[in-house]
């Protein structure tokens, strides 16, 4: 078995989670535009892999009213791109038991990063993806927070829920195009994202290791599960944590019945 799409856009390649994947779609035979912050980074991608199956953007998703030329310029650039995969994201600690503490432009910046700029590339993205003939999807990685959130993370937590509401009406949206709508629910995972715990380096020694993530991860990804979840949450096993996740999406199906029935 195979991996669907053949020609990726990977927003947030870079450095964790999204530098590991897009190195193990190239591995698969799969074409990958890597786009990120950091040239050199990128630079390296492509020449490690070659252009024929690597190329890259530099891009900061939080311009968002750069978005939309962006999404024009890579749709020009690289019209046999099948699938968006959406994986960017900052992580860091606000403490508003000392609200004097709380920097609100940081966390903003942390919603825009993980959540809004989100939304506004599957907009720019998405008459694209319909537009083709052939079958296109949408992945977002998502996070075990999104139901389970951290207090002491506070806007990470928030960004994540949104982004997982959000995701979920894109597939009831969606159910009836094209464009398949896949997100993947990580658990910690040994990358840049956790260095603000301890300095930098520190990631690299917190949670599951980012090959692993990457291999169970793909695996579903070949397997078109729609809903992936990899690994723990902390405090509960990953049993416990799908009884939430198969309940709520239940109740998900039971409303999304009401409100057709309501607008037939």
């Amino acid at each position: 078995m195979s991996f669907q799409y053949k020609h990726v856009l990977l927003v947030g390649a870079t450095s964790g989670i999204g530098a590991s994947m897009a190195a193990h779609l190239v591995n698969a035979g799969v074409k990958v535009t890597a786009v990120g912050r950091r040239k050199e980074r990128l630079d390296e991608f492509v020449s490690k892999h070659g252009e024929e199956k690597a190329s890259s953007a530099v891009f900061d998703i939080t311009k968002l009213d750069k978005i939309p030329a962006f999404a024009e310029g890579i749709i020009k650039a690289h019209p046999t791109i099948d699938c968006i995969f959406l994986n960017a994201g900052i992580q860091r600690r606000h403490t508003f038991a000392a609200p004097s503490s709380v920097d609100l432009d940081s966390f903003n910046g942390e919603i825009t990063t993980n959540f809004i700029s989100f939304v506004h590339l599957t907009h720019a993205f998405l008459p694209f993806l319909l537009a083709k003939e052939s079958a296109t999807g949408l992945v977002y990685t998502g996070s075990h927070i999104s139901l389970v959130p951290a207090f002491s993370l506070p806007a990470y937590s928030a960004s994540k829920a949104a982004l997982d509401a959000f995701v979920v009406c894109m597939r009831e949206q969606l159910k009836s195009s094209s464009v398949k709508v896949m997100d993947i629910s990580a658990p910690p995972v040994q990358t840049e994202l956790h260095d603000f715990e301890s300095g930098p380096e520190a990631g690299k020694a917190f949670g599951m290791p980012a090959d692993q993530f990457t291999e169970e991860a793909y695996k579903e990804l070949m397997a078109g599960t729609e809903n992936i979840v990899i690994g723990e949450v902390g405090g509960s096993t990953k049993e416990q944590f799908l009884e939430i996740a198969e309940r709520r999406m239940a109740a998900v199906q039971r409303l999304s019945q009401l409100i057709r029935a309501h607008h037939s």
